[in-house]
């Protein structure tokens, strides 16, 4: 009995599992021997395709995977074929098209849709493939191994990790970035658009032109240090406090995603964060006990920003990097168009996949509501699992935006500001002006950054919601309720 049960720990340990036999109970010794063979080919394929620059020595061991039966190389074999599309392994897929086809009974198709359809499986990777993956990946970023480490917590499938086209920091964070008082910031329009932030009296505009080439702003705003994680492809600008406990944590872009959303690193732990929740997902803080806290953002236009908060300030072109921040770079066409540009699960069409939508995550119930109905409403009297929330629609140019539900109105062209608050046992109706709101007796309230104020002075507080694609939010939470519902 020993010998096949020493060949099984020799096998994983070469396969990055020391330890994992301490926790095991004996198992009989042919089932020991099929486990061993297993891991053994786990070590075989991961040396092979981590250390070959040979095609046809890649082809074999693509091959042999392929008519090995072992569908836990499936993610194996997704990940060759990416790496094969960027370049970091010989080849240009076919063989591992071939493989997979052959693994899983599907038809040949390219990598988006294998990875959309490997997010509705409950596959596990071989062992050892976390660490091949990182190192695998080391190749593009010397870095990116210390995102993969085997003994990591994680509340993700690392499978599901997708690379994103940078190194660590290729899209380069802001941290302090210099602010402007508004009147010097002569280089931006007033329909231009800005995500605007108030923290106790502080007021600052971001300008999405410059954030679409940082996606992320470390700041301190009204004394609390926030991070303005914004991701491009999922379309959502989220603020967070970055408080935890005793820490502070600054962050990045990692250069990977997942379901096409932005996974944001912090620069103490290394480890991944989810830009849509503020959880950390892979790495030492990824035990399920750390979730930043939400706070209020806005996307209007400079000149309505402005009108609110005369005292303002922005940020400034100088960020100390080369860009060219004229608006509408680089993701111009990616706004304009309906597709998405990495794979994003199976966004379940209760909209289309870039209907744009005003998120809100309450008490662990996620729930959206299509711009299109906000901005026709103008105000929604809604509930969030037991919270009931009013969401506002306001703006200069609110008046005559074209509304079609199945498109959506392009909010963040047309002006219209979204802004949600606990509502208590209040509803609320719109009035003739932007500024306002009037409660069932009649009653006006006025609309701030901090809490909607009735006539007595009593306050009813403002929520962290912000916009975000439809693809982007589903994805990552299928049971999401939606306003209309």
């Amino acid at each position: 009995m020993k010998a096949p049960q020493l060949t099984r720990r020799r096998a994983l340990v070469l396969a990055g599992m020391a330890g994992v036999l301490a926790a095991c109970d004996p198992e009989p010794a042919e089932q020991s021997e099929a486990r061993a063979a297993e891991d053994d080919l786990a070590t075989r394929m991961f040396k092979t395709l981590r250390s070959t620059t040979s095609l046809d020595e890649l082809n074999t061991a693509v091959e042999e995977i392929g008519s090995s039966g072992d569908q836990r190389f499936v993610s194996v074999l997704i990940e060759v074929l990416r790496a094969q599309e960027i370049g970091i392994l010989p080849g240009e897929g076919p063989e591992a098209i071939r493989a997979l086809s052959q693994l899983t009974g599907l038809p040949e198709q390219p990598w988006p849709d294998w990875v959309t359809w490997y997010a509705t499986t409950d596959l596990e990777p071989p062992p050892g493939f976390r660490r091949w993956k990182g190192l695998l990946y080391s190749r593009i970023d010397e870095e990116f191994p210390s995102f993969f480490r085997e003994d990591a917590p994680s509340t993700i499938r690392v499978e599901e990790v997708v690379w994103g086209g940078v190194a660590l920091d290729g899209i380069p964070a802001l941290v302090n970035a210099r602010m402007l008082p508004a009147a010097e910031a002569d280089y931006i329009t007033p329909t231009e658009l800005v995500f605007g932030v108030e923290i106790n009296g502080d007021a600052r505009a971001y300008p999405l032109r410059i954030l679409d080439w940082h996606e992320m702003a470390n700041d301190v705003v009204g004394g609390v240090p926030v991070a303005l994680a914004y991701c491009t492809l999922c379309g959502a600008g989220v603020l967070f406090d970055t408080r935890v406990g005793e820490a502070t944590y600054e962050f990045g872009s990692s250069g990977f995603l997942m379901r096409s959303n932005k996974l944001m690193y912090d620069r103490t732990t290394y480890t991944l964060w989810n830009q849509l929740t503020g959880e950390p997902v892979l790495g030492r803080l990824a035990d399920g006990t750390v979730e930043l806290k939400r706070l209020p953002v806005v996307v209007t236009r400079w000149q309505a920003w402005l009108d609110r908060h005369p005292d303002t300030q922005v940020l400034s072109l100088e960020t100390g990097h080369l860009r060219d921040y004229t608006p509408g770079n680089p993701y111009g066409s990616y706004f304009a168009s309906p597709e998405t540009m990495f794979p994003a699960g199976d966004p379940a069409q209760r909209l289309p996949d870039k209907a744009r939508i005003y998120a809100l995550h309450i008490n662990g119930q996620p729930h959206a509501l299509a711009t299109a109905d906000v901005v026709r409403e103008r105000v929604v009297n809604d509930s969030v699992g037991d919270t009931s929330v009013v969401v506002i629609a306001g703006g200069p140019d609110l008046k005559g935006v074209g509304i079609d539900r199945r498109v959506g109105p392009v909010v963040w062209d047309a002006g219209a500001e979204i802004r949600a608050y606990e509502r208590g046992d209040q509803t609320f109706q719109p009035t003739e002006g932007v500024e306002q709101v009037r409660d069932a007796q009649g009653r006006l309230w006025q609309i701030t950054e901090d809490a909607l104020v009735g006539p007595d002075g009593q306050t009813l507080a403002r929520l962290g919601g912000h916009l975000a694609y439809w693809f982007g939010w589903v994805s990552y939470f299928p049971r999401t309720t939606l306003y209309g519902e």
